[in-house]
């Protein structure tokens, strides 16, 4: 009687559990697979209104636990139907774990008759975490079912198996300096796969590493949200970066963990104030005129170079009421441009003092007890004494502020420029030159001409560099009483600023053959987004003697330039170095190659029939000039061969002081005259023949000359040479130190060989030293 009042109970608490679940179970599902054959007014009833009915089922609670290791089979629960007391019996289970993925063969009824559940295996929760299984009774002998199918659903307990996992292994940030500590700097979020709601999915976070740590922790993480915070102000002076691991942890039991590095990268910002290098100045300044550039105001700043909490704005604070001075920062050196815009006047304007003050192009910001404070007011000031004097008649430089691009080819005792300065009025009188300025001697100056020669290699790491910029001051006296001086400034870019410079327009010429003292128009372009920039001046770089023996330069036309020839040139190409300066004192060293050549039609250029020859070869052009010198010697030793009547040739030398050699040729180089020649026939003959030597050595040097061009240097083209006594080619080390007679050639036989032999000569000279 105890056994069946318990089974009464254990049955109506099963109804009472499940038959929420029941009732909403669908016809589709009560239908599906297998049990279609059966269903019947069991499976109908639920179609009808829905009634509270009594249940026959009764289950113990089934329990599968993730990760079980086993053994298995494991007992996992029984069923029980009240049908079992008066039929014989048989439990069935089906569905997906069962007979149906997922997990199918997961779960077994081993003992039909008594409805024990087992497990067959460890299963995972985050793979599946429930399970819909149905339960069926029918007649051992029959089959037929002996009540409606049960649906349970059988939930997968969770363990704590899973850390937490952030999204990525590491995260890289970039912040201001100037970042307020109530503004998240970054969040990062890790996921549990455990149970939501539970403990072993609930994820909380903190910070476990900082590097470096400047004072302690300068980062805080709340612990739910993953927000990362400032706790502190930053300094980029102090840490420029920090590199934070932050930990993800759950609350299960064992507690699980995971970690991700965070990368912060600190922007630079405004914390520290440009500061003048000096007090105040001092200026002196000539009433009546105006004076651009004339004082360069120098400040030091913390901040990031070339950011703009570097980058310096000037204004005139005080002083300037009646707008007659302009300030502007110059942009590659931060530093104060001040200009004299409208003359002072000696009489009201004697003394001037005006205050300068510079501020950043970012607003200033502090650190005030952890909280950043901002401000667009904070500025520092310096003052300006200016005393007007009386105007004087000082010497003036042209431009008074000279900008110019290291070239490759400034070497020491090459000429850098030549700056000079004029008097007023263009009144004759003598002004000297001197370095006012060049702290680190790269340069020296002719005290009469003004013109500068690289003293020194220029050395990008000398301190006297800043940003990549080096001044140099030139000071140029008028003698007289009393003496007037004037400076120039030279501002010399180690760095690149060809987008800045004026350049030729045509960098190559063809230009047909013309005489002596023809002009050729020489161009100029400004630099790009400078087209206000001219007009031009032209220079003439005399650095080269051949440079100076050919050219020189007529009227300057603002945009173009007269190029004219000294004296005839034979056709060729020929390099001429230019100097072109803009309005704004931009410099630069342009090479303009001119190429003369033959034109049937005296317009066009055709190509002409004497190679082309280049002035200023590289040092691999020394082999050419072996043509030069194996001419040379067959001219020394030229050939009269007299035959007399029926006679055999013979080869003959003609008279000439000291021993005479008679030299044999083979039959294709002889040359033969009748025994009873006058002497004279030889001397038309030499002169014939010398003028044909000229020719082909034009043709030689020019050919080759045009081949070392074009081949830059080659040297598998033309190796050295020199030519022994019976003429054959052989090697040689120093064709430059070749030693030939030439008795019998005209005393200005070089210079009739053009610039291409001057070029090699010129060559040999500095190979030789």
């Amino acid at each position: 009687m105890e056994l069946l009042l318990i089974l009464l109970l254990l049955q109506v608490t099963a109804a009472n559990s499940f038959s929420h679940e029941i009732e909403n179970f669908s016809l589709g599902q009560a239908t599906r697979g297998k049990s279609i054959q059966w269903v019947g007014s069991y499976e109908l009833d639920s179609l009808h209104p829905l009634q509270r009915t009594k249940r026959t089922w009764v289950i113990t609670t089934i329990d599968v636990q993730e990760e079980d290791k086993g053994p298995f089979p494991k007992y996992a629960g029984q069923l029980f139907n009240k049908k079992s007391f008066n039929t014989s019996l048989k439990y069935l289970i089906s569905g997906p774990g069962v007979d149906e993925p997922p997990e199918v063969g997961l779960f077994s009824i081993e003992d039909d008759v008594n409805g024990h559940v087992y497990v067959h295996r460890t299963i995972d929760r985050e793979k599946t975490p429930v399970f819909l299984i149905r339960f069926d009774i029918e007649d051992r002998e029959t089959g037929e079912p002996l009540d409606r199918p049960l649906f349970f659903k059988i939930n997968i307990e969770d363990i704590n198996d899973n850390a937490p996992e952030f999204s990525k292994e590491e995260y890289s940030i970039t912040i201001g300096e100037d970042h307020r500590k109530d503004e998240p700097v970054f969040q990062v979020t890790a996921l549990d796969k455990d149970e939501v709601g539970t403990a072993n999915s609930q994820v909380s976070y903190s910070i476990s590493m900082q590097m470096p740590t400047p004072d302690g922790f300068t980062f805080s993480i709340d612990p739910s949200t993953g927000s990362i915070l400032l706790s502190r102000c930053l300094d980029y002076q102090t840490a420029n970066s920090f590199k934070l691991l932050v930990k993800a942890s759950d609350q299960g039991s064992p507690q699980l963990s995971s970690t991700a590095t965070v990368n912060v990268a600190v922007e630079d910002a405004n914390n520290h104030l440009p500061v003048f290098t000096s007090d105040s100045y001092q200026l002196q300044v000539s009433a009546g005129q105006e004076h651009p550039a004339v004082l360069r105001l120098q400040v030091q700043d913390k901040d990031s170079p070339n950011t703009p909490a570097w980058r310096a704005k000037y204004r005139v604070a005080k002083g300037n009421e009646k707008e007659q001075f302009a300030i502007e920062t110059d942009p590659d050196t931060n530093e104060g441009i001040l200009s004299i815009i409208k003359p002072l006047n000696y009489e009201s304007d004697s003394e001037m003092r005006l205050v300068i003050s510079v501020a950043n192009e970012e607003p200033f910001f502090w650190c005030k007890n952890g909280i950043v404070m901002t401000s667009n007011l904070e500025s520092t000031n310096t003052a300006v004494n200016i005393k007007v004097i009386r105007s004087q008649r000082a010497p003036k430089f042209h431009p008074p502020l000279l900008i110019v691009q290291k070239e490759d080819s400034m070497k020491p005792g090459r000429v850098f420029r030549k700056y000079s300065a004029t008097y007023p009025d263009d009144v004759p009188t003598k002004i000297k030159y001197e370095l006012a300025h060049d702290p680190d001697g790269w340069l020296s100056v002719d005290e009469n001409s003004g013109v500068l020669t690289v003293a020194k290699d220029f050395d990008e790491e000398s301190p006297f560099v800043n940003n990549s910029l080096y001044t140099i001051i030139v000071q140029a006296t008028a003698q007289g009483f009393p003496p007037q001086t004037g400076t120039g400034t030279i501002l010399l870019y180690l760095a690149d600023i060809n987008d800045r410079m004026p350049s030729l327009l045509a960098p190559s010429l063809d230009v047909c053959d013309k005489e002596k003292g023809t002009p050729l128009i020489v161009q100029a372009k400004p630099a790009l987004g400078h087209a206000h920039w001219g007009p031009f001046t032209f220079e003439l770089d005399e650095d080269s003697e051949d440079v100076k023996r050919n050219w020189t330069l007529g009227r300057n036309f603002g945009q173009s330039v007269e190029l004219l020839m000294l004296r005839s040139l034979p056709q060729g190409s020929y390099l001429v170095p230019i100097i072109i300066q803009d309005r704004q004192g931009f410099s630069t060293r342009q090479k303009q190659h001119i190429r003369l050549c033959f034109c049937p039609d005296g317009h066009t250029c055709k190509d002409s029939p004497v190679p082309q020859a280049v002035v200023g070869l590289g040092g691999s052009a020394i082999a050419i000039i072996l043509m030069a010198f194996l001419l040379i010697l067959v001219s020394n030793i030229l050939l009269c061969r007299c035959l007399g009547s029926g006679a055999r040739s013979k080869a003959v030398v003609p008279p000439q002081e000291g021993q005479q050699t008679l030299i044999s040729y083979n039959e294709e180089r002889r040359s033969s005259f009748p025994e009873n020649c006058l002497f004279t026939d030889y001397e038309i003959f030499q002169a014939r023949h010398l003028g044909y030597l000229i020719q082909r050595v034009e043709k030689t040097l020019g050919w080759k000359l045009y081949y070392q061009t074009t081949l830059e240097d080659s040297r598998d083209i033309d190796e050295p040479c020199r030519y022994s006594e019976e003429g054959e080619l052989e090697q040689s080390d120093s064709p430059c130190s070749i030693s030939i007679g030439s008795e019998d050639l005209p005393d200005d036989f070089l210079n009739t060989l053009g610039p291409g032999f001057s070029a090699l000569e010129e060559i040999c000279q500095k190979r030789s030293t």
